[in-house]
């Protein structure tokens, strides 16, 4: 039988830009993550990594999204293909916000800091989304030599190298 977690966010996900932005345009975005003032004495040493992973929970999911355990790259969208080319996989296999678990991780760039806030590119993460942690992202996580399976392979080779 399944065990049920729970978990308090330590933060907040703040930006100007609407959900549409963040969907075709997440990775070039700034973000505030804003740590709440219970938490911030978490953040002592934290200045002068330069990249944070950061997870958090996809809230604003609509019920038919929560809970899918097959989809289709959809991001493969914005480097022209069609929908009826794209593959139907399971969730694990991308980073798809619809999930059983619907949980967030992005390797984020640090711009900044300003107390309890912390000022990141690339987050991919709606406005109001809460922060469930952080975690430095240091040289010994670098992986080299990344495998991927044979249907991802085609989709990035047929793509002329954008994926």
């Amino acid at each position: 039988m399944p065990q049920e977690i729970t978990f308090s966010p330590v933060g907040v996900v703040r930006t100007g830009a609407t959900q549409s932005e963040v969907k075709e345009r997440g990775e070039e975005l700034t973000y505030d993550i804003v740590i709440f003032p219970e938490y911030q004495q978490a953040l002592e040493g934290i200045d002068g990594f330069t990249h944070l992973i950061v997870l958090f929970h996809f809230n604003q999911l609509r019920p038919d999204q929560q809970g899918v355990l097959k989809v289709q790259p959809r991001r493969m969208l914005k480097f022209g293909f069609t929908l009826d080319q794209l593959p139907w996989v399971g969730v694990f296999c991308l980073d798809s916000p619809s999930r059983p678990n619907p949980i967030g991780l992005s390797v984020v760039k640090v711009l900044g800091r300003n107390g309890n806030t912390i000022t990141v590119r690339g987050l991919e993460a709606f406005d109001g989304s809460p922060v469930l942690d952080i975690k430095p992202y240091t040289p010994d996580r670098a992986i080299q030599d990344v495998g991927v399976p044979e249907w991802y392979r085609r989709l990035a080779d047929s793509s002329a190298g954008r994926v």
